[in-house]
C-alpha cells in the first residue's frame, strides 16, 4: 500500500474575522440605540455618522490585515473593536446625562481618537513587515521610553492633574506620554532579556530552596525598581509605577524561569511602597480610602470609591439597563470609573462578559507567544499581553477595592486619546507577531509537496 503526505495550506481565517467584526459593531450600534431610546424615546441623531465611521475604520483595518498580515490572529481585532465600542456607548450615555448631544460631546471626540488610533495601528502593520526589526533598536527604545516618562517633569510642558504629574500640554490638548513609554520599554525589556537570559537564568547560588542571582546580576532589576520609585515619587503615579515594575519582573521570570526573581521583585516593590507610604501624604490617603471608603474621614477626602461601589451594588446581577441608571453621580464616570458605570447599567453578568473579552485578548496574545519561533517575539508578545492584563487587574482591582486606587485607565474603554492610541498600537504589534507565528514555514527547494511512503512490512515477513 502506498500512502502520500499532502501539504495542507493553513487557513487565514480572515472571513471569520470580518464576520466577528460586523457582529461586534452590531452589538455596539444596538447598545447605542438602546441608550437613546431609554432616555429620549427616539433614535440617536448622529447614528448614521457613528455607524459609517465605525464601519469604515474597522473594515479598512481588516483590509490592511488581508494585504499585509493575512495569517494574523482572527480574534484580536473583533475583541478590541467590541471593547472600544462599549466604551463609546457608555461615554455617549454620560454625554446625554450631561446635556451634550451626539456630535459635540466626549463620545464624538473619543470616536475621533479611535479613528486616529486605528490609522496609526494600520500604519504600524503596513510599515513594520517583521517584528524582529525592533530588536535592532534596543537601547533606542530604552532612551525613548525614559524620555517619555520624564516629559511630564519638564517645566512649562508637564502639568499636574488631580495630584499626579503624568500629563503634558499641547495647546488645548493634553497627552499622557507614559502610555507610549510602556510600549517602548516593553520592546527594550524583550530585546535586553533575549541577550542576557542565559546569564540571568544559570548563574547563582542556592539559598533556602531558591537559586539567588549574583549581586552583579541584580543591576537590571535594581534599575527598574529605581525608575518605578522615581515615577512614584516625582510624578505621584502609583499605577504607572506598579505597571512598569511588574511588567519587567514578569518578563524577567518568563525569560529565566526563576521564581527567585519574583521573590526579589515583590520584596523590592513592597519596600518601596512602604517607604512611600511613610513619606508621602497622597499615598496615605489612597490607603485610607482603600481600607474604609465609607468612613467619615474617607468621605471628607473623596467619596468617589464609595459611590462607585454603591453604583455597582445597585446594578445587581442584570443591571438597571443602559440609560436607566445614575452613573454620573460618581466622579470621573467616563474615565477612571467607567467600569463601575458599566457595572451599574449592565450588571454583574455584563461586566463578567467584559472580563471574559479581556481574558480572551490576553489569551490570544499568550497563544501568539507560544507559536512564534524567535525568542524576541515570544518575550515581546508576552510583555504586551501582560501589560494589558496587569493594567486591567490594577484598574478593576482599584474600583472594586481589591487594591488601592491607582489612577490608571481601563484599556480600550476609558475616555482619553493617549491610552487608546497605545492600546491599538499594542493590537497592531500582536497582530504582526501572530502573522509570523501562524504563517507556514516555506519548504526547502527540491522537496516535493507530496512524498510517497511505503508502509513497513508486517511482522510475519510478508511484503
Amino acid at each position: 500500500m502506498i500512502t502520500t503526505v499532502e501539504t495542507i495550506t493553513p487557513r487565514t481565517r480572515r472571513n471569520v474575522e470580518l464576520v466577528l467584526c460586523l457582529f461586534a459593531m452590531a452589538i455596539v450600534l444596538g447598545a447605542w440605540v438602546n441608550v437613546d431610546l431609554a432616555l429620549k424615546g427616539v433614535l440617536p441623531a448622529g447614528l448614521a455618522t457613528v455607524a459609517i465611521g465605525l464601519l469604515v475604520l474597522v473594515v479598512g483595518f481588516h483590509l490592511v490585515l488581508r494585504w499585509r498580515a493575512s495569517f494574523a490572529d482572527p480574534l484580536l481585532l473583533p475583541v478590541a473593536t467590541l471593547l472600544n465600542g462599549m466604551g463609546l456607548v457608555m461615554i455617549h450615555r454620560l454625554d446625554l446625562a450631561g446635556g451634550r448631544d451626539s456630535l459635540s460631546g466626549n463620545a464624538f471626540r473619543q470616536l475621533q481618537w479611535t479613528g486616529l488610533s486605528l490609522v496609526v495601528a494600520a500604519a504600524v502593520l503596513w510599515l513594520l513587515r517583521d517584528h524582529r526589526l525592533l530588536q535592532r533598536y534596543t537601547y533606542t527604545a530604552m532612551a525613548a521610553g525614559l524620555a517619555l516618562l520624564l516629559l511630564p517633569l519638564l517645566p512649562g510642558l508637564g502639568k499636574e492633574v488631580y495630584g499626579s504629574r503624568i500629563w503634558i500640554g499641547l495647546g488645548n490638548y493634553s497627552f499622557q506620554p507614559g502610555e507610549i513609554a510602556k510600549i517602548a520599554l516593553t520592546v527594550f525589556f524583550a530585546a535586553y532579556l533575549v541577550q542576557t537570559r542565559d546569564v540571568l537564568s544559570l548563574a547563582g547560588r542556592k539559598f533556602v530552596g531558591l537559586t539567588l542571582p549574583r549581586v552583579r546580576d541584580l543591576g537590571p532589576i535594581i534599575a527598574a525598581w529605581l525608575v518605578s520609585l522615581a515615577v512614584l515619587v516625582f510624578e505621584r503615579d502609583l499605577g504607572s509605577s506598579l505597571l512598569f515594575f511588574g511588567l519587567f519582573v514578569a518578563m524577567l521570570y518568563v525569560a529565566t524561569e526563576r521564581i527567585s526573581w519574583i521573590a526579589i521583585g515583590l520584596s523590592l516593590f513592597a519596600a518601596g511602597t512602604y517607604v512611600a507610604y511613610l513619606l508621602f501624604p497622597h499615598v496615605q490617603r489612597r490607603v485610607m480610602l482603600w481600607l474604609d471608603p465609607f468612613s467619615k474621614e474617607s468621605i471628607e477626602q473623596s467619596d468617589q470609591l464609595a459611590k462607585g461601589l454603591m453604583g455597582m451594588a445597585s446594578g445587581g446581577l442584570f443591571g438597571t439597563g443602559l440609560g436607566q441608571g445614575r452613573p454620573w453621580i460618581t466622579s470621573f464616570p467616563d474615565s477612571d470609573f467607567i467600569f463601575p458605570s458599566l457595572g451599574e447599567e449592565i450588571g454583574l453578568f455584563g461586566v463578567f462578559a467584559l472580563l471574559v473579552l479581556y481574558g480572551l485578548f490576553v489569551e490570544r496574545g499568550l497563544r501568539t507567544a507560544l507559536g512564534v519561533r524567535d525568542g524576541f517575539g515570544k518575550l515581546l508578545a508576552i510583555g504586551l499581553s501582560f501589560s494589558v492584563a496587569l493594567q486591567v487587574f490594577v484598574v478593576i482591582g482599584g474600583v472594586t477595592r481589591i487594591i488601592p486606587l491607582t489612577g490608571l485607565t481601563t484599556p480600550f474603554m476609558s475616555l482619553g486619546g493617549s491610552a487608546l492610541l497605545a492600546n491599538w498600537t499594542i493590537v497592531a504589534l500582536l497582530l504582526r507577531i501572530s502573522d509570523q507565528a501562524r504563517r507556514p514555514v516555506p519548504e526547502p527547494d527540491g522537496i516535493p509537496a507530496r512524498l510517497p511512503l511505503r508502509d513497513p512490512a508486517p511482522a510475519g515477513g510478508m511484503p
